[in-house]
This record gives structure tokens, sequence and C-alpha cells, in this order.
């Protein structure tokens, strides 16, 4: 799969606008169809070149598809998979972006049109701004896109996902839905959850104090809404896992502070500098245990 023909975007946001950007700038796909619910959002995804014609229809958007992406809310997906397996060519490659999986995947695979097109995938790529505005050729370049087949997946359709998401210039991995969807929770839902308290507790009088701590640790509580309440929702059991974790350090914290152990805090804040240090670095040496 050097050269795609054919490839249909269902949900021509961020994510979808920067597939169709990637596909275009990189001469990868003969035609990019843009599949949506308005007129004008699909016009301005063509103006800005993230598609080469758009419709409202799905049925006609993926009917000459060679591959499709549903780029839709978490709510939907599993929904507009189903429909685009249904009325794509025999041959058809249907992928996602979703960022939770584990109920995506198990509805799709009831389907038997379904399972026999579909590769679950995660790019975990984005930003707090929302849109094809938005959308950039480079957005998923060097990115990890988790892949989430299981045993009843097609080998065929699982290589022609490994190389689409390849071409786009992802970097793969490969798990199990329900592990995806665990790491997931602790790696991108909860920061965004804690971000989100964070902007919330403090005062908008006192925004005129903050600085650089409350910009930087606060940046993606600007995400859509919507979309972030369906995430939290669909992968509820695991964020409540990983905020349970995320509670217990901050009452160890909370113990220390009233218990005025400096060499505690001093453990604790050395660890978590570490462990940060540790995301820009690669093959980093392990650190230090958390206290």
């Amino acid at each position: 799969m050097e050269h795609l023909g054919t490839v249909a975007i269902v949900g021509v946001g961020l994510i979808g606008g920067s597939i169709g950007r990637a596909l275009r700038a990189r001469s990868l796909a003969d035609r990019i169809v843009g599949i949506g619910r308005r007129e004008a959002a699909l016009e301005e995804a063509r103006r800005l070149g993230a598609i080469d014609a758009g419709t409202t229809v799905l049925e006609q958007g993926v009917a000459e598809a060679d591959v499709v992406v549903v780029c839709t809310p978490v709510t939907s997906i599993a929904a507009d998979v189903c429909r685009a397996a249904g009325h794509g060519p025999e041959n058809l490659l249907v992928t996602d972006a979703g960022s939770t999986k584990a109920r995506i995947v198990a509805e799709v695979e009831a389907v038997p049109r379904g399972v026999a097109t579909f590769v679950g995938a995660h790019p975990i790529a984005g930003s707090e701004r929302s849109g094809v505005a938005a959308a950039r050729a480079d957005l998923l370049v060097n990115r990890t896109c988790v892949l989430t087949p299981t045993a009843r997946t097609p080998r065929d359709r699982l290589e022609r996902a490994r190389q689409f998401w390849t071409l786009l210039g992802c970097r793969l991995v490969e798990m199990e839905p329900e592990a995806h969807d665990a790491a997931l929770a602790r790696t991108s839902h909860l920061p965004h959850a804690v971000a989100a308290a964070l902007a919330a507790a403090v005062p908008a009088e006192l925004l005129s104090l903050a600085a650089g701590g409350y910009r930087d640790t606060t940046r993606v509580a600007g995400s859509d809404p919507d979309l972030w309440t369906a995430i939290f929702l669909d992968n509820r059991q695991p964020v409540l896992t990983a905020l349970a974790d995320v509670q217990d350090e901050l009452a160890s914290f909370r113990r220390a502070l009233e218990a005025g152990d400096d060499a505690w805090i001093r453990r604790w804040w050395a660890a978590a500098r570490a462990r940060r240090a540790r995301f820009d670095v690669p093959n980093p040496r392990p650190d230090p245990e958390m206290p």
C-alpha cells in the first residue's frame, strides 16, 4: 500500500483534517473524500486542502473508497464504522481515530461486515484547538499510533492498517483494546481531568497573578467539553482507577505538608522531576521510585 486510491474521512476536524492534509502533502491518495454533517464545514475543509470533495451522505462518500478513516466522537464511531463497512467496496479497510477502544471494538465486532473490515486505531496526537482550521499535515509525524487488533481481526486488514498509519508518519504500537484504555486513562484522560480541576480551582479574580505554571498545566483544559465528556464516560472505570492513584499521591503530599516533613517532600518532588524528564528522552535510565 505505497499509494492509495480513494480515502474517505468521516469527520473532518482536527484529526481528520490533518490526515487529509498529510495524504495530500505526501501525494499518497488519488482522491480524498470528506464526510460530515454540515456543507459549510466540508467546504472549509476543501478550501484548506484537507479534502478534494465532500458529502453529508456517508453511504455516498464511502461507495468507492479503498480506506475509510472514522474521526467522529467516540459515542458515534462504532455506528459510523458499521455504516461505512456496510456500504463500501468488498476490499475496504476501515480504521478510526478514537481515544477509547474497548467498547468501540466490541460493538463493531458484533457486526459481521464490521469485523471483516475494521482495525481499531488511536493516533496519539492533538491539540486543545479543534476544527479543520487547526489541522496540520505534520500533526501525526513521529507520533505514536496504537492499533488494537483482536483474534478476530483479518490479517490482511491489519497489515494494510499498519501500512496506512506508517505512511502518515506514525510510530506503531499494538495493544489489546482493554490495555489501551487502561493506559490512556493514565497518560491522557487523567491529565485532562487534572488540568480542568486546576483551572477551576483558581478564582477568576486571581488570574492576573497567574503565569507560566498555570498556563502550562491547564493548557488542555481549553479542549472541547463535549469531546472530553464523551471520552471520560466511555472510559469510566479506568479513569476512576487512575483518579484514585492521583488522589493517593495528593493525600500523601498533604500529610507530609501538615507534618512539615521536608525530606519526604524533597524526595517526592525529585522523583516526579525525574519521571517528567524521561518524557523527552529516548531510552531513558530508570528513575527513582516515588516515595
